[in-house]
């Protein structure tokens, strides 16, 4: 009986049998491998290493590529803030004792200004200097030169994820002695002197021997070196910094926004705080032209006997008060003119705004819900952005507790002939692979984390706090500017019945039947009314503003560029 013995049906090799004799006479043959050819043999080694390199490879891309889809940090929801159902200051109840022409809120209450938002008091010049504004405010460029550095910064985190590629190209040139023959190495570009004479030459070592006792010989060395390193982001330690970046940059468009509006909102009230100033300049010239004609009426009854040159002296002083009062005006309305050339970016000397006194009433603004609240302010935007920074921050700490892969490779062309640096001898090259974990650390990575988290815990409770305020604020504004409207109305009244006091005095004053003492004293009266009359009108306008500005303006949270999107064109074309 004979049994059969052969290797492996996937090799092709040389065999020869080998018939061995048994004690129970049976004979057992046994193919053996015959010797292969040198050349032979080094083709299969070769074709097996080549395969073990390629299993090698293909594991080692699939390891990291599970890996890379590893991510240690917390995953980010938006805490939630308490939100009421609707504005209280906005309840029909509150205006159900409003009297005709006081201000009340938009309906639909579920609206929202959109835009330009200034366009809704209809004031012509506003609209213009709004236009300069957006373009030359200084503080909007700060902010928007602020926004693009954050842009920069996505980017800089981004180049963490590739490998980095360096090459340190090199010539060497030198001469040796004369003093018999040697032997002149090159070894990576470093050359030495050597005793024995050796003509052997390989990619990354040339030898070359003096040509005689008394010869010198010169030698080069080329060398066309590259260095690649990588660092594979196994643990989200990249993926989080470059999310910190974008929500930073986001951070830094939202405050943009901001600024925007508060240097919109404070134009806006600035031009209605020189309107006004101009209407208490037309109101103190109607003033004096009355008391100038009452004073000429006085001296012309002081010269008839009729009235007496007391009289005369108190209208003289009315008259004097009045022109006062009237100079003082102006410097507040020339500090107004220069704040308002200093925000759409001009000189204070070149700048002049022609007088016009206030006319404009305050228009229904749609209020909306508060829920609507949270997308149309930056500050809360921005606010909501920096806790999603902070968390990622987290991840970036937490990826610190696991170890740490590099990958590193050279290679490159040596030789020293020019004519020879781009053949197959020329070329050396080595790869290979590191890991690093941090053993110990006294509690360094644990107290980071911890630090790291209450400023997140911060942030939120920082969020939180900016959604109260943009609440109150709406519910200030809303209430400044219901109250102080009926107070206007109230106060027009005043105004109409001191204007019939004054003319029931004045003619009582010329009949003879009362003193001039009392045309004063309601002459004073009505002026302090229009005063406040005035006044209450510009705080009107300016509620009106104020509760534009709290509302969020004209903004929305869909403007906001998204964290993918925010180093692209069409993000910095929108928020210059």
């Amino acid at each position: 009986m004979r049994k059969e013995f052969s290797p492996a049906s996937g090799l092709v090799l040389n065999t020869a049998r080998l018939v061995v004799a048994r004690s129970d006479g049976h004979s057992l043959t046994v193919v053996a491998p015959k010797s292969l050819p040198s050349r032979e043999l080094q083709e299969l080694q070769s074709r097996d290493r080549k395969g073990a390199d390629a299993q090698l490879l293909l594991t080692l891309c699939l390891a990291l590529i599970l890996l890379a889809g590893c991510n240690v940090g917390p995953k980010y929801t938006t805490p939630a803030a308490p939100t009421p159902p609707a504005f209280k200051e906005t309840a029909p109840a509150a205006y159900r004792e409003a009297t005709p022409g006081t201000w009340q809120p938009a309906q639909p209450q579920d609206g929202e200004l959109k835009g330009k938002w200034w366009e809704i008091f209809n004031e012509p010049e506003l609209n213009a200097l709004e236009e300069q504004l957006d373009i030359n405010n200084q503080n909007i460029k700060q902010y928007f030169e602020n926004f693009m550095a954050a842009r920069a910064q996505v980017g800089e985190s981004r180049a963490a994820y590739f490998p980095t590629l360096t090459a340190a190209p090199s010539f060497n040139r030198t001469r040796s002695g004369a003093g018999g023959a040697g032997t002149f190495q090159q070894n990576g570009g470093n050359a030495m002197a050597a005793g024995s004479s050796t003509g052997s030459g390989t990619g990354n070592q040339v030898n070359a021997t003096g040509g005689g006792s008394s010869g010198n010989g010169t030698f080069n060395s080329i060398a066309l070196p590259f260095d690649v390193a990588w660092e594979p982001d196994l643990w989200g330690r990249v993926r989080n910094t470059v999310r910190e970046y974008r929500y930073a940059a986001q951070v830094s468009a939202a405050d943009l926004e901001n600024e925007r509006l508060t240097e919109q909102a404070s134009l806006a009230v600035y031009y209605f705080e020189l309107r006004g100033q101009d209407a208490l300049q037309d109101l103190y010239n109607r003033t004096i032209d009355a008391d100038r004609k009452a004073l000429e009426l006085t001296k012309a009854l002081v010269e008839t006997g009729i009235d007496s040159p007391e009289s005369q002296a108190q209208a003289d002083v009315t008259l004097q008060d009045a022109e006062a009062q009237a100079v003082g005006i102006a410097t507040n309305r020339a500090i107004y003119e220069h704040a308002i050339a200093t925000l759409i970016g001009k000189p204070a000397s070149e700048f002049e705004m022609p007088v016009k006194a206030l006319a404009t009433s305050p228009p229904p603004i749609p209020i909306g819900v508060p829920s609507q609240l949270l997308q149309r302010r930056p500050d809360i935007a921005a606010a909501e952005r920096t806790m999603a920074q902070a968390n990622a921050l987290i991840g970036v700490e937490k990826a610190a507790y696991y170890p740490s892969l590099n990958l590193t490779g050279s290679g490159g062309l040596e030789s020293s002939l020019i004519s020879k640096l781009f053949s197959a001898p020329a070329l050396f090259w080595s790869m290979g692979a590191s890991a690093s974990e941090l053993i110990f650390d006294a509690g360094l990575r644990k107290s980071t984390v911890a630090q790291y988290t209450a400023n997140y815990n911060a942030d939120v409770a920082a969020y939180r706090q900016a959604v109260l305020t943009g609440f109150q604020q709406v519910e200030d504004y809303l209430a400044t500017l219901r109250i102080t409207s009926t107070q206007v109305e109230k106060q027009q009244s005043a105004v109409n019945a001191a204007k019939r006091y004054l003319e029931i005095a004045q003619s009582r004053y010329q009949t003879g039947l009362d003193p001039y003492l009392n045309v004063i004293t309601e002459q004073t009266t009505l002026l302090s009314d229009q005063q406040t009359e005035v006044t209450l009108r510009v705080s009107e306008m300016t509620a009106a503003v104020q509760l534009i500005e709290a509302l969020g303006g004209g903004w929305d949270r869909n403007q906001l560029p998204a964290p993918s999107q925010v180093t692209s064109k069409a993000a910095e074309t929108k928020n210059r």
